[in-house]
């Protein structure tokens, strides 16, 4: 309930930031739209993130999704970035993400390759904390759970957040991080929500202020996360997130896209070392 002076008091506040955590907006069933697997790729790549010109926004079906009215969204843009296209996150004691829909099959491409660059790590964040719980840069996958993944306590929990918060509130999420304090290849719940799984890919200052790519087995995470089902991608994003520690901090993402285990990354052109 808002307090006299209109604002939510903190513990609003809290439960706002955890069910944003889990909320990746899931907008529509939308295929993949405009940058959809190219003719001169393996019908086994499923491109989703490739981006041809600069923007002041990333384009559809990309979406910028806030966190709320109180609290500054990240800015994002696409931009040529030491020779590599890629949506520039900058935020500034903010948070929002730029999400957008997926109409990918795991069972057939489900090793998710991306690369990722930030300027430098927070200082203050440390992911055990609600306080803490900030990331320079952040890649989401939201899931959709088969039935019987869903047992009556969890069902309960949805149902009462997508009464509040709409159908978009997704039943989980792996959350792929750039951290400042936590070992590479750590794995743990998020501070707010246990529906939402931090796992670490990078970690430190040692790899700051280059592109490095990244290959993930959503299919695996989510199974070993999750359990043994079958689970669906509903959608993806990126984010820059500094609301907790009032730091600031620069990304960049670009090149995100599916393949099949079998199949290699394919980046474009490296850029200059």
């Amino acid at each position: 309930m808002p307090t006299h002076d209109g604002s939510r008091p903190a513990g609003a506040l809290h439960v706002q930031h955890a069910l944003a955590s889990l909320c990746l907006a899931l907008i529509g069933s939308a295929a993949i739209g405009a940058d959809a697997t190219p003719s001169n790729r393996p019908p086994s790549t499923v491109d989703v993130g490739r981006f041809a010109a600069e923007a002041v926004a990333p384009p559809a079906p990309w979406r910028l999704v806030p966190l709320g009215e109180r609290i500054p969204p990240t800015r994002y843009s696409v931009q040529r970035w030491d020779g590599v296209m890629a949506i520039e996150a900058r935020a500034d004691r903010s948070m929002a993400l730029m999400a957008r829909p997926l109409a990918v099959d795991l069972k057939q491409t489900p090793v998710l390759c991306w690369r990722w660059r930030v300027d430098d790590v927070l200082q203050k964040a440390d992911m055990a904390k609600k306080s803490g719980d900030d990331y320079a840069a952040r890649v989401y996958v939201a899931l959709k759970l088969p039935p019987q993944a869903l047992g009556l306590g969890l069902r309960a929990k949805l149902a009462l957040a997508r009464s509040i918060y709409g159908d978009h509130v997704p039943d989980a999420a792996l959350n792929y991080v750039w951290d400042n304090r936590h070992p590479q290849g750590m794995t743990r719940a998020n501070a707010y929500t246990d529906r939402t799984q931090m796992i670490v890919m990078r970690t430190g200052r040692q790899e700051i202020g280059r592109w490095v790519n990244e290959r993930r087995d959503v299919l695996v995470d989510a199974r070993q996360l999750f359990g043994d089902f079958d689970h669906e991608a509903a959608s993806l994003a990126v984010a820059s997130d500094t609301d907790n520690t009032g730091e600031q901090a620069r990304a960049g993402f670009a090149d995100l896209h599916f393949v099949a285990r079998d199949q290699a990354c394919r980046f474009d052109a490296s850029p200059p070392s």
